[in-house]
C-alpha cells in the first residue's frame, strides 16, 4: 500500500539520514527500485515527472502498475508515489489518480501566487492524508523542458512557504538537474543553514542529486536535507549497461534479442545505483 512521505521524512530528519526519491520511467525502472528498497529494508519515494507521466500513459496507469507491483513483489517497506515538479493542474490530477504525495513547483510564480496556490493544495492534501512538497528558488539545469540556472532561494521566502503547512520544502541552493558543468560553484551551505534555522523541523529536499560529491551530500544531510532526488544517474547507468550488452553482440546470440534479456543488464545497473545511493543517504534498514 502506498503511504504519504510525511512519516518517513520526519523520521529521516530526526535521525539525520535522507530518503532517496528515484524517478521512474517505465516498468523496469519501477521494479528495480522497489526490489532494491525491499532488499535493503529502506523506505523509498518513487518520483514521476509530468513528462514521464505522459510517457507511461497517464497517472492512473502508473498508480495501477505501482500498486500491482507492491502487491505481487511482496513489498513491505514504506513506498510513496510522488509527482515531481508538478504544475498546479498536474498536482490535482495526481491526487485524483491515487498518488500518495505530490510536489507543486510554484517557484517560477511571484511569491504571492506561489503562496496562494500552495495554500490551496495544503488543504486538499491534508484532507486526503497526502504529503506535499513545495519549491522556492528554481533548481538549475533542464527537466522536462524547464530550464533553470541553479538559483539560491531566499530563506525568508522559504519560511513563508514552510509556514503554510507543507510537508517538505525544496529550496534552491545552487543545485542543478542533469550532469553538473565543469564550472559548477558547488552547493551553498550558508543558504541551506539559514533555511534550516528558519524552517526548523521541516524536512528539506535536495533536487539534482546526480553528480553531487558524496561529502557534499553528507554535509547537506547534516544540515537538514531529508529527501534527495536521483534520476539522471540511474538513466546513465541503464544506458551504459544496455550499450555494452549490444556492443558485445549479446543480442545476436540465441534469444538475446528478447527484451527481458536485452534490458536485464540495464536493470541490474539501476539496482546497483539505487543501492549505492541508499547506502550513501543512510536509509538502509530504516524501514
Amino acid at each position: 500500500m502506498l503511504v504519504s512521505a510525511k512519516e518517513m521524512l520526519t523520521k529521516a530528519k530526526a535521525e539525520k539520514y535522507a530518503v532517496g526519491q528515484f524517478n521512474i520511467n517505465n516498468l523496469e525502472w519501477t521494479k528495480a527500485i522497489l526490489q532494491t528498497a525491499q532488499e535493503l529494508n529502506s523506505p523509498v519515494i518513487l518520483g514521476v515527472s509530468e513528462g514521464a507521466g505522459k510517457y507511461m500513459c497517464g497517472y492512473t496507469t502508473i498508480v495501477g502498475m505501482v500498486n500491482g507491483m507492491i502487491n505481487e513483489l511482496g513489498i513491505t517497506v514504506p513506498v510513496a508515489l510522488h509527482l515531481d515538479h508538478g504544475s498546479y493542474e498536474g498536482a490535482k490530477k495526481c491526487i485524483e489518480a491515487g498518488f500518495s504525495s505530490v510536489m507543486f513547483d510554484g517557484s517560477h510564480y511571484p511569491i504571492e501566487e506561489n503562496i496562494s496556490k500552495t495554500k490551496e493544495l495544503v488543504s486538499i492534501c491534508n484532507e486526503k492524508g497526502l504529503s506535499l512538497e513545495a519549491e522556492v528558488g528554481s533548481i538549475g539545469g533542464e527537466e522536462d523542458g524547464v530550464i533553470g540556472g541553479g538559483e539560491v532561494a531566499d530563506p525568508e521566502e522559504c519560511k513563508m512557504i514552510a509556514d503554510l503547512g507543507v510537508t517538505m520544502l525544496a529550496a534552491g541552493i545552487g543545485n542543478i538537474h542533469g550532469k553538473y558543468p565543469e564550472n559548477w560553484a558547488g552547493l551553498s551551505f550558508e543558504t541551506l543553514d539559514a533555511i534550516q534555522q528558519l524552517t526548523g523541523d521541516m524536512p528539506l529536499v535536495l533536487h539534482g542529486g546526480t553528480g553531487i560529491p558524496a561529502d557534499m551530500i553528507k554535509k547537506a544531510i547534516s544540515l537538514g536535507v531529508s529527501k534527495i532526488n536521483v534520476n539522471t544517474e540511474c538513466q546513465l547507468a541503464f544506458a551504459e549497461a544496455t550499450r555494452k550488452y549490444i556492443e558485445d553482440g549479446k543480442d545476436l546470440v540465441g534469444k538475446g534479442f528478447d527484451p527481458r534479456k536485452l534490458l536485464a543488464d540495464g536493470c541490474a545497473a539501476i539496482k546497483a545505483t539505487v543501492k549505492e545511493k541508499m547506502e550513501l543517504f543512510g536509509s538502509v534498514n530504516k524501514a
